[in-house]
């Protein structure tokens, strides 16, 4: 544990935004698969889920979790193996 002030409100700081990033990577793992099973399978609210699983990305990509040709490339794998 850090000695000086600063150091520690850094510790303190980094935790709740490690939290942050950690839900927010979680929530869009959750999306993708969601959406890549309803592909799969062929259901019936599989547009939905794609849509739900890009805002997710554009979100990540906006909170600067993922870069910007990552999101791109799997938004665009994401609507290639739906459109199929």
């Amino acid at each position: 544990m850090p000695n000086i002030k600063s150091a520690k409100k850094r510790v303190i700081v980094n935790n709740k935004n490690a939290q942050r990033n950690k839900s927010a990577n979680t929530a869009l793992k959750t999306a993708l698969k969601k959406a890549n099973l309803a592909i799969e399978t062929n259901a019936a609210d599989k547009d939905e889920l794609v849509k739900a699983a890009i805002k997710r990305i554009d979100q990540a990509e906006a909170k600067g979790l993922i870069h910007k040709n990552n999101a791109a490339r799997k938004k665009s794998a994401l609507t290639k193996r739906a459109a199929k």
